[in-house]
């Protein structure tokens, strides 16, 4: 920087030096300068120039834009040349500029952007496209295009769409190139993608410095190449790179927005330069149809005529843009002048201090009004060519987009669009501007597109390096359980189960891979597979396969391919058999079921004879007859076989309940004592992982697996208890010899392991069930291809059924006796069965408590007049009767009640006669009486 200061003051040594006083010109002066730099011979540049020119006679001849107010357009052509960029903004400073538009290039921007940030003058570019420009740093630098931070938005959406992990970035080595790669690389990290490779190019590489960084790249994985560069020597990478063989088919080539710009511009390209770019994906920024554009895109051909220019100038996007900057800063000037703005230029007062020195430096002066200007400019709300133009917070244009675009043939076809808003899509951004944002994954979608080499089928996107650089691929050197993978002596070479699925996979694999089976452990050991897996992200292994397990603290460092074999965690223990007796009837039911099943029995019986006594005959008699009743019925009904009938209807629902509740027992125990007395029957102390759990006996585990973090970590045994056993052979000593003696109550293992185990050793099993799930993979680094199109190959070798012809040439031993015998399940528990239980005993307290309210119902109406009668009228007393109503048959309640009735009604009766006699005799009484009083006097 201090470099380009020191350049900076020598300019003045070229007598670019003012009065040295302050101007003032009227509030809306005739004539506005504006000034504008950049090369106009460049690809960008020599469209720009027209664009500029006609945008400046559109404005000036429209009088409404600056209320009379013309704009006075001065070029400078840079002529690729940074520090004439410099010279010519100094010039500009020297008359009564107010504002810069330019410079093309984003190098020159964070230059010339100084001088603007010091003398106030607003640079506004449309070519200058470098994400870091944005900053707080350059205030008076805008951008009426759009930033490469949405371009490389753009093509890391790309490459996630298509499944691609890592990119190679070719660029230029400046600001510009270095800046947008960064970019790349911040947006392709949150698509959990990367830059495998970057390769830098000099500003102005020869095709020999381009050819010898293609090697390079030529030499690396990936396939899928970015080209960030600029327009005037693009092509010649491209044409290099066709000239190395690396445009062919495999290939993946994605331009900025730099190719379209050249398609656009100087199209037709020659033949060899569109054979060279065919298959190529590019951006071009996205401009909505309209009726303004339609009218510039049909007027450039007359302002491009025959006679301007040596050769046909196309319309590019840039166009497009530095015509609207025009009309932006028209607009602005007139919001200017409107808010009382007047063009008048002071003294830098830091540079008053240097007076009178040979560079004359106070010469230069600062626009007074800089920063109402600038605002007036990011508060424009206008419609241009390009669309919309409106500036957000940030100073970036709204509605960032591009169009995708892929080189076919002679020409480019687009095969959808691009936007911050909704990312990719084949309808115009325009249209979706008035739907609600949505960029889920299954509304991303692009047209089909034709690749490098008139490719199809979208490429994988990397090969193996053709740098003759092996896979150093790990294999656990294990000392048992050889089938899986065993190292064969005297040599580097594995064979096994593992190692003939993984060649038997890589068999599917469209292309070569070399590799080399490096072992690893000491071979006394099994070598921990943890500890095999985190050396590949060390760098040591590029892969590592065999029995590994898919764990979360493993697939935390790499990532498997689809499992090969399911395999949990068991436990297995020694077992004995357990032979039938005389009282094997007695075991299908656990002491409770027995004792709770009996009450049962006894309390259903009791609770109808209850509810039938007062009714049934068959549940009346002496005392001890009725106990034998309800005895006999009880138990009869275990076999359905009783034979006194119910009458009532709750004795009838109940009984209903308790015939289904022994239908299910009936059943459970034949089922059970069948198993028992016709299976060979295996017993084992150790149920499970919980009785491992719950006692204090060692257990056994594989020596290097995972199994021992497992148990300590996640099921907290506490490691004393653990002990590591390196053999099948002393997984049988162990066991046989059990806690007591120094050995293990149970071992805990994989499931593939223990039954290979298993397959030999008829005195062990596995008890309980398997408490957890996993499977075995090979492992590779993150977001490696491999490992998708490896676990793409299993899945075929599992549905073609190679898969299991391998598990069984290795894996399928002769089974043991044994394996037809029953490990002794537990008796049928209380707990099994304690719902019906419930069902029934509820259903006869609900019975009873009916009944009860009836009876008392029947008392209150049957002796309720004995009970007031009654000399006897204490407590318990009453309780006497009524348990004496409730012993008494029901047809002699009723015939009693009957009875009592008629009485009732005759003495009733009985009454009635004798009060009318009564009645009538007393009439006859009076009746002579008053006879007597009458004669009397008379």
């Amino acid at each position: 920087m201090k470099m380009v200061w020191f350049l900076l003051l020598m300019v003045f040594l070229n007598g670019i030096i003012s009065n040295g006083v302050g101007t003032n010109v009227s509030s809306r002066p005739s004539v506005v300068n504006i000034g504008a730099i950049f090369s106009f011979n460049s690809t960008i540049g020599k469209v720009a120039k027209f664009a500029l020119e006609a945008a400046v006679q559109d404005v000036n001849s429209d009088p409404t834009v600056l209320g009379g107010t013309k704009l006075k357009l001065r070029t400078q052509d840079t002529n690729f040349n940074g520090f004439g960029a410099i010279m010519e903004a100094l010039q500009f400073m020297e008359g009564d500029t107010v504002a810069i538009i330019g410079p093309q290039s984003s190098v020159m921007a964070h230059v010339v952007s100084h001088i603007a940030n010091e003398l106030q003058v607003p640079l506004i570019s449309y070519a200058a496209t470098d994400p870091t420009l944005f900053s707080l740093q350059y205030p008076f630098f805008l951008m009426t295009t759009h930033s490469d931070l949405y371009q490389m938005a753009a093509i890391a959406d790309l490459v996630d769409y298509y499944g691609w992990r890592e990119v190679i970035a070719i660029y230029v080595d400046d600001d510009y190139g270095r800046n947008g790669i960064a970019a790349l690389g911040d947006e392709l990290a949150k698509k959990r993608c990367k830059i495998s490779y970057k390769a830098p190019m000099y500003p102005e590489s020869s095709r020999d410095d381009i050819t010898d960084v293609l090697v390079k790249v030529a030499l690396t994985e990936s396939r899928i190449l970015v080209v960030h560069t600029y327009t005037e020597w693009g092509l010649e990478v491209l044409d290099v790179a066709q000239y190395l063989g690396m445009t062919g088919s495999g290939y993946v080539w994605i331009a900025t927005n730099w190719l379209s710009t050249v398609v656009d511009t100087d199209a037709p390209l020659p033949s060899n330069a569109m054979n060279n770019i065919q298959g190529v994906l590019t951006l071009r920024m996205y401009t909505p149809a309209s009726e303004l554009k339609s009218n510039f895109v049909s007027r450039w051909s007359n302002l491009t005529r025959p006679g301007t220019t040596n050769r046909h100038v196309g319309l590019s996007a840039y166009g497009l843009y530095a015509y609207d900057t025009v009309w932006v800063l028209a607009h602005a000037i007139n919001a200017f002048f409107n808010q009382g703005g007047s063009i008048s230029f002071s003294n830098d007062s830091r540079l008053t201090k240097l007076r009178g020195g040979s560079l004359h430096l106070d010469a230069m002066s600062i626009f007074d009004g800089g920063n109402l200007l600038l605002q007036s400019i990011l508060q424009v709300n206008m419609t241009g060519v390009t669309g919309p133009i409106k500036f957000n917070s940030d100073h970036s244009l709204i509605h960032p987009a591009y169009e995708v675009i892929n080189v076919i043939g002679t020409g480019v076809r687009r095969i959808g669009y691009w936007s911050n808003y909704s990312g990719l899509s084949v309808v115009p951004p325009a249209m979706l501007y008035t739907k609600p944002p949505n960029r889920t994954s299954t509304n991303q979608r692009l047209y089909d597109a034709i690749w490098p080499g008139q490719a199809a089928q979208t490429p994988r996107g990397w090969v193996f390096p053709n740098n003759g650089r092996q896979l150093i691929i790990g294999v656990p050197d294990r000392v048992s359980y050889r089938e899986f993978i065993s190292r064969v002596k005297g040599t580097d070479m594995f064979k096994g189960y593992c190692i003939d699925v993984f060649t038997a996979a890589l068999s599917l694999l469209p292309y070569a891979v070399p590799y080399k089976l490096v072992p690893f452990g000491d071979g006394i050991h099994n070598p921990s597979c943890t500890d095999l897996v985190r050396l590949i992200t060390t760098g040591v292994y590029d892969a590592a396969i065999g029995d590994i397990a898919i764990v979360t603290n493993r697939t935390r460092m790499v990532d498997f391919t689809q499992p090969y074999i399911e395999s949990g965690l068991v436990v297995v223990a020694p077992i004995k058999t357990s032979n039938s007796n005389a009282w094997a009837f007695l075991k299908p039911f656990s002491k409770n079921m027995w004792i709770v099943t009996g009450t049962f029995f006894l309390l259903v019986g009791a609770v109808v004879w209850i509810l039938e006594h007062r009714i049934n005959d068959e549940f009346r008699g002496p005392p001890r007859r009725q106990f034998v009743t309800i005895l006999w019925f009880s138990f009869s009904t275990l076999f359905f076989a009783h034979r006194e009938n119910t009458v009532s209807t709750l004795g009838r629902v109940v009984l209903i309940i308790w015939l289904f509740v022994v239908l299910i027992i009936n059943s459970s125990y034949t089922a059970s004592l069948t198993s028992i007395l016709t299976v060979q029957q295996l017993s084992s102390p150790v149920k499970g992982i919980e009785s491992l759990q719950t006692s204090n006996d060692p257990i056994g585990y594989q020596q290097g697996s995972f199994a021992v973090n497992y148990l300590s970590e996640e099921l907290n045994i506490h490691k004393s208890r653990l002990v590591p056993l390196n053999s099948a052979e002393d997984y049988a000593k162990a066991l046989r010899d059990g806690p007591k003696k120094g050995g293990v109550a149970a071992v805990v293992d994989e499931r593939a392991y223990i039954e290979l185990f298993l397959s030999t050793r008829c005195e062990f099993t596995i008890v309980g069930q398997e408490f957890t799930k996993s499977g075995w993979g090979f492992a590779f680094p993150r977001d490696s291809p491999l490992a998708v199109d490896m676990s793409t190959a299993i899945l075929k070798l599992s549905e073609t059924g190679d898969l299991q012809r391998i598990h069984d040439k290795w894996l399928k031993g002769s089974a043991c006796r044994s394996q037809d015998a029953k490990l002794a399940v537990d008796r049928l528990q209380l707990r099994s069965f304690w719902g019906l239980y419930a069902i029934c005993g509820l259903a006869c307290l609900v019975a009873l408590f009916i009944y009860a309210i009836l009876m008392v119902r029947q008392f209150s109406k049957h002796y309720i007049e004995e009970s007031d009668s009654s000399v006897q009228n204490s407590r318990s007393g009453r309780l006497q009767t009524f348990l004496s109503f409730v012993d008494e048959k029901e047809e002699d309640v009723k015939s009693r009640s009957k009875r009592r009735q008629m009485e009732m009604a005759s003495t009733r009766s009985t009454y009635e006669d004798e009060s009318m006699s009564s009645s009538k005799r007393r009439h006859i009484e009076l009746s002579s009486n008053k006879s007597t009083i009458t004669s009397d006097q008379v």
